[in-house]
């Protein structure tokens, strides 16, 4: 390992920040090259290590994040299987077998791959996987908190129910409805293709739930036969659920740790990017920054890049324009300043950020009732010109993208993926992971070996520092996402040096990044154009 790399680190991160500490916040003038902070105000929390780590069944020297940014404290000396050890922490792999679509249109997923890599502490970002049960498709979300985790949090574990519900047909609705007022079990909706992990919302769950029903019941009174489009379904749902998490905290709640949890959600923030797949129907809904793009191979062998989404921020010009039409002429120079929604926010759509939502009165009226909000972590602020709110939505731009032969797999990703790599590197990185990963499938065909000649190419491979590629195409994307260098090369050194960087300093170099990548079977979607 190189001293250089991680003493240039080290020292760059620490001459670029200039701080004011204040409370559990920490306050930061400077932004580095590489990443760009969605909020100007970077969490600061105090974090416990936990030391559970083994590999593939042998114990390795655990590889710590350092806490510390004393140069005596910070020793960069992660082995490669340390560093492989870190990056496939959250690695998560599916196979869909045999799943036929209520509508009897087999499945045109084969498999997907999912990773996670934290900069924040504790995480900011969520992922979700779920199959619809009473209805058609499988959904796959990418949710970035800012400002906290708790709106990520709730946005992955609600939205694919409100999304659900509003496809779910008028006879199906009214048997969720029966069970509710008889007090019986209800139909399940979602079957959870990952494990979403322990909710921090376990004890509140059935006020979520109350408003989930108000929300069917209001689907009943429109009578609509068969449910809503999945467009309509998209849009509405980001919507309701971000009202939702708008009254929730203004409706007068008894129990405190309710209040206190829908007081961090509506205060924090989350941009969303979720697909639909439904045989051959893709659609994808986008909320913010996060980002969707299919891989697609042409019959000559040519690979190329399909845009899904457009990113919300002040560089979308089509962006800019809705922003001016919303609001009174006299602001135009002061909604985007510095890059930033009023001088505050990156992406110009999210969930939650009340701040950016209510009325000066309405926020006042809320934090007087009592709050911690020092404890909470809650911070109040109002931008310079703020005069005609809301500035934010959490309306989605929805995409249909009827899937071809040609469409081999879908990447979703949080902008901590995209800050680093465009859309061609993530195409071409997940071209070479396949490319790999056949050529080393076993050979099965029968030929001698020698046992002697076998562990001599072992201990070869050993001592020249080989390892065995990455097994999941999103830890490929993340491995070179942090590890490039400024030409597109993968430097080890600095693989190994950014993921030791203490927790006061990660978020200066790099975001949360969280992916998901998901592969079609292309035999499926053929079969399905040849059938009519």
């Amino acid at each position: 390992m190189s001293s250089t790399v991680s003493y240039w680190i080290l020292n760059s991160a620490r001459n670029s920040i200039a701080t004011l500490q204040g409370g559990r916040r920490l306050y930061s003038r400077c932004t580095s090259s590489r990443n760009k902070s969605k909020c100007r105000l970077l969490s600061w929390a105090p974090t416990t290590l936990k030391n559970d780590a083994s590999c593939a069944g042998f114990a390795l020297p655990k590889a710590y994040r350092h806490t510390s940014t004393e140069e005596d404290d910070f020793h960069l000396q992660l082995s490669p299987e340390q560093v492989n050890e870190v990056l496939r922490a959250g690695e998560s792999a599916h196979k869909i077998l045999d799943f036929v679509s209520v509508s009897g249109v087999p499945n045109s997923v084969l498999r997907f791959e999912s990773n996670q890599l934290a900069a924040n502490s504790p995480v900011e970002d969520r992922r979700g996987v779920a199959s619809c049960l009473q209805t058609n498709g499988l959904m796959f979300g990418i949710f970035d908190g800012h400002g906290g985790h708790a709106c990520a949090q709730a946005v992955s574990e609600r939205l694919f129910y409100y999304v659900a519900v509003s496809l779910m047909s008028q006879q199906t609705l009214e048997r969720m409805e029966g069970a509710m007022e008889s007090m019986k079990p209800m139909p399940p909706i979602l079957q959870w293709l990952k494990h979403p992990g322990d909710s921090i919302y376990k004890d509140i769950t059935s006020v979520h739930l109350d408003h989930l029903r108000v929300y069917w019941q209001e689907l009943l009174d429109l009578h609509m036969e068969m449910g809503l489009n999945i467009k309509e379904a998209l849009m509405y749902s980001f919507q309701r659920l971000d009202s939702d998490i708008s009254l929730e905290i203004q409706a007068p709640l008894e129990d405190e740790m309710t209040r206190n949890l829908s007081l961090q959600v509506a205060f924090s923030g989350a941009t969303a990017c979720v697909a639909h797949v439904d045989g051959v129907h893709l659609h994808v809904a986008n909320a913010g920054d996060c980002r969707a793009i299919l891989g697609v191979q042409e019959d000559s062998g040519m690979w190329s890049c399909l845009p899904l989404t457009q990113d919300h921020n002040a560089w979308n010009q089509a962006e800019l324009s809705r922003l001016k039409r919303e609001h009174p002429e006299s602001e135009d120079r002061t909604i985007i300043m510095e890059d930033r929604l009023l001088g505050v926010l990156m992406p110009c759509r999210a969930f939650g950020d009340v701040q950016l939502k209510w009325s000066k009165e309405l926020q006042r009226s809320v934090l007087e009732r009592g709050f911690d909000t020092e404890a909470l972590n809650i911070y109040q602020f109002t931008p310079t010109h703020y005069y005609t709110p809301p500035y934010l939505t959490a309306e989605p731009e929805v995409t249909y993208h009827r899937l071809r032969p040609q469409d081999k797999f879908l990447v979703l990703a949080s902008d901590g993926l995209w800050d680093v790599l465009d859309n061609e590197d993530v195409v071409r990185l997940v071209v070479e992971h396949l490319t790999e990963a056949g050529r080393h499938k076993p050979d099965l065909a029968p030929r001698p070996a020698k046992l002697g000649l076998m562990q001599r190419l072992l201990l070869q491979r050993k001592a020249q520092g080989l390892h065995a590629a990455d097994q999941n195409a999103a830890t490929r994307l993340i491995r070179h996402a942090i590890g490039n260098n400024e030409y597109g090369e993968m430097e080890p050194e600095r693989l190994a040096a950014m993921l030791t960087l203490p927790e006061d300093l990660a978020r200066m170099y790099r975001d949360d990044i969280t992916v998901t990548v998901v592969y079609f079977n292309s035999d499926s979607i053929d079969e399905y154009y040849k059938g009519g």
